[in-house]
């Protein structure tokens, strides 16, 4: 199938795309890389009579790096966060998360804004936000606002975004230096969306085999309806970096609600769930 007819707009400033937006409300889509947006397009679950594609406006292409967070523009595209290497120097867990996305041809077009604003549970950048408390800077005609990851996704594809606002960039706030992360997903087949996936932030304090772990959180992919972090630390403090992560399935398997589908069971996509965070666990501290 094909888009329903639409018009497009090409804003060259993020004061126009603003305007732009406000002018055509509740019929138009942002666009960035598309990924998300067209499928649905073609498909026409959506019909949208206006299309603000902000790839030409300035500025919203830069990785900003500072002592405190990881600043990414808009229409910053995955592979571009993926090859940074000041990023991955003092986050890594962008890059191990990234490597998951889809396909090369996928990362070289979508964006990681764009993946956050799509809100898509299953979708491994959405994650990543809330387990590193990431500020989300928001701009409409109302002017800017900030929202924490905690508090931007609603429900399936839903966010606090009004339908006049643009996500303009994404601060995912770096760890501190005892703090290690690992990003694990499992997949039917390399590329496809995962059966469940999870990404963990272990404090450990110590070096060798005499470390024990401080914290722990842990962030989900597929088994939630909207990103959701859950701290481990009440069963994994004071546990050895060899340890067998005792405590960690009952209270992963109590704190998500997968559902069943034609690919796997609610049963099967909680076990799993458990099992990869028990592995990025060890993987982290490793």
């Amino acid at each position: 199938m094909k888009p329903a007819p639409f018009v497009h707009h090409s804003p060259h400033t993020l004061d126009e795309a603003v305007e732009t937006l406000r002018e055509v409300g509740h019929d138009g889509k942002v666009l960035a890389g598309g990924q998300s947006l067209i499928p649905v397009l073609n498909m026409r679950l959506a019909q949208p009579a206006h299309l603000v594609d902000i790839n030409r406006v300035a500025g919203l292409d830069t990785i900003t790096v500072t002592d405190h967070f990881v600043r990414v523009g808009a229409t910053v595209r995955h592979a571009a966060l993926q090859r940074h290497d000041d990023a991955y120097a003092v986050l890594p867990v962008l890059r191990q998360a990234l490597n998951n996305v889809a396909h090369p041809a996928i990362r070289n077009r979508g964006t990681t804004v764009g993946s956050i604003a799509h809100a898509d549970a299953a979708g491994e950048m959405p994650s990543i936000a809330v387990l590193t408390n990431a500020v989300m800077e928001v701009i409409g005609p109302k002017g800017r606002r900030e929202v924490a990851a905690g508090d931007f996704f609603e429900g399936p594809l839903q966010t606090v975004l009004e339908a006049d606002e643009l996500l303009e960039a994404v601060r995912f706030a770096r760890f501190g230096p005892s703090t290690r992360t690992a990003f694990l997903e499992s997949a039917r087949r390399h590329g496809d969306y995962a059966l469940a996936g999870v990404g963990v932030a272990v404090d450990v304090e110590g070096e060798g085999s005499d470390a024990v772990v401080r914290g722990a959180r842990a962030a989900y992919v597929s088994v939630t309806d909207i990103p959701v972090v859950i701290d481990l630390t009440e069963v994994v403090a004071g546990q050895r970096i060899s340890s067998s992560w005792d405590g960690v399935d009952e209270l992963v398997q109590a704190g998500i609600a997968p559902e069943a589908d034609i690919h796997a069971s609610s049963d099967y996509r909680r076990v799993l769930a458990a099992e990869l965070t028990r592995r990025a666990l060890t993987g982290a501290v490793s």
